[in-house]
């Protein structure tokens, strides 16, 4: 043991003296530069890499401390730091010799944003797809105390430790091309918690959520080919953990608040599937980013007439609304009022965002007051040909504002559904149809595209529901 140490003790000491033969930078991943926000009252870590061996030095202007470490003899180096209550701008000074200052940094809340085209989507819209009230948003937008960083789109079979992409403050210039719902919603947390918000948006449209999760994290679904390219022999963003190893595995060790989430629409075809993958992508993120079980909040996809014989994706927001049960500390974005019968890309994305942040502003960040949940079915109850229903997140009661109550169904045993005539009062709703002397089951909106009418009397809607578990013809 001795002897072994003497050894190490004398390769360190050569290094040292070989080092500044040929010195090295400070180099530091994507997500350390100017303009950036770290996560306020936090233990998190800076890392890079620096000369083989050199001491590395980390001064941080809000208390004036200075951490220390060494390069190891690859020149990778790791420091925490501790951040203070939310302020700034701040400085950091990093020396190996030569010195680097990262300037204009900010200390807030930090979110990570991911998911396919609806989380993509960008604050200007989409070609013929516009985002509803964009100019006003972008023109509106400038706000030094709201900070993004949009991962460049890659996918790797091995994980990378670095991204391309940069720190940006909120302005018209940078909104416009920053994803709308991610915007919508830090845009309200900034409002609400008068803090710095700090936005990384790493998605990209089309993708199913394998890709998203870790290779280790996919090893329980036996369904999920292992990693690998494809029958072509080229890489894409389709292949198992090629998106988590490129635009996921990069940010760990960066501290963040809270993930939210918008992806669904390419697994639509597989719904149970799904049900078993969105609890494991959401265990797999908490256990690769080491933060403990750190909030996150999912959007429902939206209604959509994907016009596909046999398939009601339905079934999909079903998964995505039995996750609540299977998940802590998660929160689901129900959004069955925006969706557009011809477009997958809801246009009135300021709903699906500011929810998302009434998500986080009533169970994160615990500010009272705040309703964060459309109406959640809690109990059933058959009397005779009538069927009465109970709602949770419904202190106030219910409402359609102003529309008619046309998405309700019931069936008898022999499973047979007939739309049913729905009135609400001050229990919940009651059910009726003459078509159905002995009620046992009670669907609402349960197709691909319909429009949603039953609210709380906060305005937020009802998910698609069932009560049985019949196969879907």
């Amino acid at each position: 043991m001795l002897k072994n140490s003497i050894v190490k003790k004398l390769l360190f000491l050569i290094l040292l003296c070989v080092a500044p033969v040929a010195k090295a930078e400070i180099k530091l991943p994507a997500l350390f530069g100017d303009h950036m926000v770290l996560q306020q009252q936090s233990n998190t870590s800076i890392w890079g890499s620096a000369s083989p061996g050199h001491l590395v030095e980390i001064k941080t202007s809000w208390d004036d401390k200075t951490y220390k470490t060494h390069a190891d003899l690859r020149g990778d180096w790791r420091l925490k730091i501790r951040t203070p209550a939310a302020g700034g701008p701040y400085s950091i000074t990093i020396s190996d010799e030569r010195t680097l200052t990262l300037s204009d940094v900010l200390i807030g809340e930090v979110w990570l944003c991911s998911g396919q085209s609806n989380m993509f989507m960008t604050l200007k819209g989409n070609i013929n797809q516009p985002v509803l009230g964009s100019n006003k948003a972008i023109a509106t937008s400038t706000n030094p105390s709201l900070r993004f960083f949009t991962v460049e789109r890659n996918a790797s079979l091995k994980r990378l430790e670095d991204f391309n992409g940069e720190w940006q403050n909120s302005t018209p210039g940078t909104a416009a091309n920053f994803s709308a719902t991610a915007y919508y919603f830090g845009k309200m947390l900034q409002e609400v918690l008068q803090v710095p918000v700090g936005l990384i948006s790493s998605s990209w449209g089309g993708t199913a959520i394998e890709p998203w999760i870790s290779e280790d994290g996919l090893k329980e679904f036996d369904w999920v080919p292992e990693p690998g390219l494809d029958a072509k022999g080229k890489l894409s963003q389709k292949i198992p953990s090629a998106l988590f190893n490129a635009m996921i595995h990069p940010i760990i060790g960066y501290t963040i608040k809270g993930a939210i989430w918008y992806q669904g629409e390419s697994n639509r075809k597989h719904p149970k599937k799904y049900g078993q993958l969105l609890p494991g992508l959401i265990a797999n993120w908490r256990k690769e980013l080491g933060l403990g079980d750190f909030p996150f909040y999912y959007a429902q996809i939206a209604p959509y007439d994907y016009a596909t014989p046999g398939i009601n994706s339905a079934l999909l927001r079903e998964a995505q609304y039995n996750t609540l049960k299977l998940t802590e500390n998660t929160g689901m974005v129900c959004l069955m009022d925006i969706g557009e019968k011809n477009c997958i890309h809801p246009s009135n994305k300021q709903v699906g965002g500011e929810r998302f942040a009434y998500q986080a502003l009533a169970q994160t960040y615990e500010i009272p007051g705040i309703a964060y949940s459309g109406p959640v079915l809690k109990e059933m109850t058959i009397e005779g040909p009538a069927v009465r229903l109970t709602f949770d997140h419904a202190q106030h009661g219910l409402n359609t504002f102003g529309k008619a109550l046309t998405n309700f169904k019931i069936a008898g045993k022999n499973k047979r559904f007939y739309p049913a005539h729905a009135t609400i009062n001050w229990q919940g709703i009651t059910l009726f149809s003459a078509f159905v002397k002995e009620p046992v089951a009670v669907r609402y909106a349960f197709d691909d595209f319909v429009e949603g009418e039953l609210f709380n009397t906060e305005g937020l809607p009802a998910s698609s529901f069932r009560t049985d578990d019949w196969e879907i013809e």
